[in-house]
């Protein structure tokens, strides 16, 4: 019986060791496709402006050529040949430019499908790779082996850190799009502030109070819109057992329209009344981004945690 074991696990060992093999070459290829794409975005790049430049030396060289007025000045000046001279060398140039980023194009793509080609081959070797060490473990389990109650302990240890990683990577994102959305509304104010600043002076007149009251509009509409991504936010930090409200000063239509009745309120009370709530937005963004930054160094945290225990149970298993 004992034999049997031991054939059973150099087999599936010898499993494992090729699926990890592939799974190794696989990821290479994975972040070879990945500078190969930009190599090709910035040839594609580079490429526009060589075309349109040899476009343009070619325009040059034909003008020359054919005649017209650069080619009646050069023959004034009695340096036709030489200006046709050197507009043709530069063409050359250009060409050549442009030639040879073609060629780096097309090694690049050919490069881009060789790799394409081996990815396609190699298949999904790291799921391959989480079946047999799911098998392996569950024999070791089943054997009685010693290794078998580390890896259960592992395993749980494993599920429970990979859940705490979901949910704080959800409020983190969460979070980011809360924090998005605060700044918008925060950009809407700062733009009404400076208007408002413009007009408190007698400088902006009627332009100065159109371009005011749009921005406040802007900012109202941004408003509900970041409070609702801060109420998404709150219901995820609860979910990581964080209790948070965080609440934008209360849109009071009052202050976003009685910018119309400058002849009720003052240019000054308008100008107080945005820099107050400016204010007031200001410590919410400053909040909601002090949070993502806990929660992405939390997440961090967690992911080498996640790690290094996935490192711990495929060393069990590969021993």
């Amino acid at each position: 019986m004992r034999l049997e074991i031991v054939t059973d696990f150099a087999a599936i060992d010898d499993e494992i060791r090729q699926a990890r093999d592939r799974a190794r070459r696989r990821d290479q290829l994975t972040r070879q496709r990945v500078t190969l794409l930009g190599q090709i975005d910035e040839v594609g790049n580079l490429l526009v402006g060589l075309e349109r430049q040899l476009a343009k030396e070619d325009r040059d060289v034909v003008k020359l050529e054919q005649g017209g007025f650069s080619a009646f000045l050069s023959g004034l000046t009695g340096n036709k040949e030489e200006r046709l001279a050197r507009e043709r060398a530069e063409a050359a140039a250009a060409r050549q430019r442009v030639a040879g980023q073609r060629s780096r194009l097309e090694w690049l793509t050919s490069d881009l499908r060789t790799t394409d080609q081996e990815l396609a081959a190699l298949g999904a070797p790291q799921h391959e790779l989480e079946v047999l060490l799911a098998s392996k473990e569950r024999m070791l389990v089943e054997s009685g082996d010693p290794r078998g109650r580390d890896l259960a302990d592992l395993a749980a240890r494993l599920a429970d850190t990979a859940a705490d990683l979901r949910e704080h990577q959800e409020a983190h994102q969460a979070g980011m799009a809360a924090s998005q959305a605060v700044g918008y509304v925060l950009r809407h104010l700062g733009s009404a502030r400076g208007a408002s600043t413009f007009d408190m002076f007698g400088a902006g007149g009627g332009f100065a109070d159109m371009v005011e009251h749009g921005h406040l509009r802007q900012a109202d509409e941004a408003a509900w819109h970041a409070q609702r991504e801060l109420d998404r936010f709150s219901r995820e930090l609860a979910d990581i057992g964080v209790a948070a409200s965080p609440q934008l000063p209360k849109v009071d239509t009052r202050w976003f329209a009685d910018v119309f009745f400058d002849n009720i309120i003052t240019d000054a009370l308008k100008h107080q009344r945005i820099a107050r709530t400016a204010e007031a937005v200001r410590e919410v963004a400053e909040w909601a981004g002090g949070m993502v930054d806990q929660l992405g160094a939390r997440c961090a945290d967690l992911s080498r945690q996640q790690e290094q225990l996935a490192q711990r149970r495929e060393q069990l298993l590969s021993s």
